[in-house]
């Protein structure tokens, strides 16, 4: 595999080797030498150098890439207008991303390229009273996770690694990303395949997800064990856990890994037999009802020694998440936080109408989250993560605006690795040892090198939305609010976030009877007792 990929570095060898045999016949044949002896010291460099992944599998060759990246504006600009059709994670916020990891210069001359008159463009209201720009972002801007019930609150990071299994990502990619989270005092999700090796090497806070699988707290028949998961969730690495509901880029769907990917790592933290088809059903089997998810949010919350327990969930039916509401009301049982995922989110591999057409957009599904949250009166007591496609400041912002207390991103903390996007994560081909469980592909990354750009990623974004608060005359995130973010809706007219969205103000509206129509039809149909619609409740005689 490894002459493969390196096939033009070791034609380029042989080709120097016959060049010197020929030279015997005739000198002249030594001029070939000034193509082919560089050309093999190129390679020979580009194969022990540590900075560039692509370089380390794909020597000499791969220096084509960074030739199409330097060919000037021209293409740059192709590139940009030429990219997904209405997708708002373009070719420049990956520029963007790349230049953070790196810490290079991230500012660009002649202002915005953006056309700030079409539909949809969105702006943050700056203030004529700025405050000072926090001295330490990444320790001054942080969040208290823990509500009432818990007794190991966790001071987390306003960005996070999202959820990226073991697995899905290689070893190699998991060692850099807890090692600079480690280094940055930030928290990394472990994803639903369980805390491996890679995961605990570093040390780096973890938040631990447990899946449909649960995998790293499992029987041998894939049923939960509350003593596998009592074991491991009080080691002081893992911060917070996360119960995985469903995910933004394919809700609703399970998944299987293959034997053939299932080796003796990932046997150990899955929990699993090794060699054998690893399925994650696609529902949980602790609980069918919002009654029973509460049971299980409790019973975890005790195994682990009252640390932060929550879920993560796309949103679909309103219904179904008000029923989960109601619960709470009902058992008293509030989880210490909930990750909205956006439909938007990525995945290594996903039905392309799971991906395209399934789940909540994330500034949607923030706004029934907070909305029912602070209707029924709770809000106050458990805190809100948000995902999907936060890749920069702007983005974050504009979903704290809407109620997120932090942002998780894993697409960010992907290309700070030194993901280039190939869209092979399910072949186990990645040409950079991302997502691939091949060794050969994995030496690309270098851990020490990619960890360092994790940190750095984190830092410089952290930092720019502690400038950008800092010019709309805010201390902290907390103090963002909707009516401070902006959207032009048509060529004649802009409206905040809190009318586009009608954000809930003031006393339990839901409780009272008094919320806007459409949400109190909503929490009417829903009950504790079960996901699906309630029936009316009949007529008065």
């Amino acid at each position: 595999m490894e002459q493969v990929r390196a096939k033009v570095f070791w034609a380029c060898v042989v080709a120097a080797l016959v060049v010197a045999g020929l030279a015997a016949i005739s000198p002249w044949f030594l001029l070939l030498e000034i193509i082919f002896i560089p050309l093999v010291l190129v390679g020979i460099w580009d194969l022990i150098q540590k900075r560039h992944s692509i370089l380390r599998n794909y020597p000499v060759i791969g220096h084509m890439r960074f030739l199409l990246e330097d060919a000037g504006p021209e293409l740059h600009q192709y590139l940009v207008e030429n990219d997904e059709d209405g997708r708002p994670f373009s070719r420049d916020a990956r520029s963007l991303m790349y230049q953070r990891a790196k810490s290079v210069q991230d500012k660009k001359p002649f202002g915005t390229e953006l056309n700030v008159y079409s539909d949809g463009y969105t702006w943050m209201n700056h203030s004529m009273a700025t405050r000072p720009m926090a001295e330490n972002p990444e320790e001054d801007l942080r969040v208290t996770v823990g509500g009432p019930q818990c007794k190991q609150p966790y001071s987390s990071s306003v960005l996070n690694i999202s959820a990226m299994s073991f697995g899905a990502l290689g070893g190699a990619a998991v060692r850099a990303m807890n090692l600079g989270a480690k280094n940055g005092n930030f928290a990394h999700d472990t994803g639903e395949g369980g805390m491996s090796i890679h995961h605990k090497e570093a040390g780096g806070d973890l938040i631990w997800q447990i899946g449909t699988g649960y995998f790293g707290c499992r029987t041998e028949d894939g049923e939960f064990s509350p003593e596998a998961f009592a074991k491991y969730s009080v080691e002081p690495q893992v911060k917070m856990i996360e119960i995985k509901v469903s995910q933004g880029a394919k809700p609703g769907h399970g998944g299987i890994l293959p034997a053939a990917k299932v080796t003796e790592e990932i046997a150990e933290a899955r929990l699993v037999p090794q060699g054998k088809d690893v399925f994650s059903p696609t529902y949980h089997k602790e609980f069918s009802t919002p009654l029973e998810l509460m049971d299980f949010i409790s019973r975890l919350r005790e195994l682990s020694g009252g640390k932060p327990v929550g879920f993560k969930i796309c949103i679909g039916d309103p219904v179904e998440f008000m029923s989960t509401v109601k619960a709470m009301l009902e058992t008293g049982v509030v989880p210490d936080f909930i990750v909205v995922d956006g439909g938007e989110g990525g995945t290594g591999a996903a039905p392309a109408e799971f991906s395209d057409s399934l789940g909540v957009p994330l500034l949607e599904g923030l706004m029934l989250v907070h909305n029912t949250l602070v209707g029924a009166g709770i809000r106050d007591q458990l805190k809100l993560g948000a995902s999907g496609k936060l890749v920069n400041a702007a983005a974050m912002a504009q979903a704290m605006a809407l109620g997120a207390d932090w942002c998780n991103s894993a697409r960010a903390f992907m290309l700070a690795v030194g993901c280039i996007q190939s869209q092979r994560c399910h072949t186990n081909q990645c040409p950079v040892g991302v997502t691939t469980q091949d060794p050969g592909l994995q030496r690309a990354l270098v851990v020490s090198d990619k960890s360092e750009r994790v940190h750095n990623y984190h830092r410089n974004t952290v930092e720019a939305l502690a400038e950008m608060i800092a010019a709309m005359g805010l201390e902290h995130t907390s103090e963002l609010n909707p009516h401070q973010v902006v959207k032009r809706v048509s060529q004649e007219q802009t409206l905040t976030f809190s009318e586009i969205y009608g954000i809930f103000e003031g006393g339990p509206a839901l409780l009272e009877g008094t919320a806007p129509e459409r949400f109190q039809r909503f929490w009417d149909m829903a009950g504790p007792a079960s996901f699906h619609h309630q029936p009316p409740a009949p007529a008065a005689a």
